[in-house]
């Protein structure tokens, strides 16, 4: 079984930038697609982006800002997120699915992201 830890929360004002990584432990990673969430105050939790091999996915509100990579041989998958918005804020969290599987069925605790004015 996959565990996700995720660290690089924190408060950063509009405009900023702020990277979360995330490890995983309890096997390799190779074949998992890695990826990012985030559930704002009083919202669903929505799709950040995500990565597998070369492919990267991104959230329309997040494109062009944030950058997801991945580095399998530390298991560990990476958002940097760049010219941050109050609307950003959220709690992030890290999540993972073996290649066939339709939904991500790992997540880890999140980490909070406040942006403020």
């Amino acid at each position: 079984q996959v565990q996700l830890v995720e660290s690089g929360g924190g408060l950063v004002q509009a405009g900023g930038s702020l990277t979360l990584s995330c490890v995983a432990s309890g096997r390799t990673v190779g074949n998992y697609v890695l990826g990012w969430f985030r559930q704002g105050p009083g919202q669903e939790r929505q799709f950040v982006a995500a990565i597998y091999g070369g492919a990267r996915s991104y959230a329309d509100s997040v494109k062009g800002r944030f950058t997801i990579s991945r580095d399998i041989t530390k298991n560990t998958v990476t958002l940097h997120m760049n010219t941050l918005k109050p609307d950003d804020t959220a709690v992030y969290i890290c999540a993972a699915k073996w290649r066939g599987t339709a939904e991500f069925n790992v997540w880890g605790q999140g980490t909070q992201v406040t942006v403020s004015q």
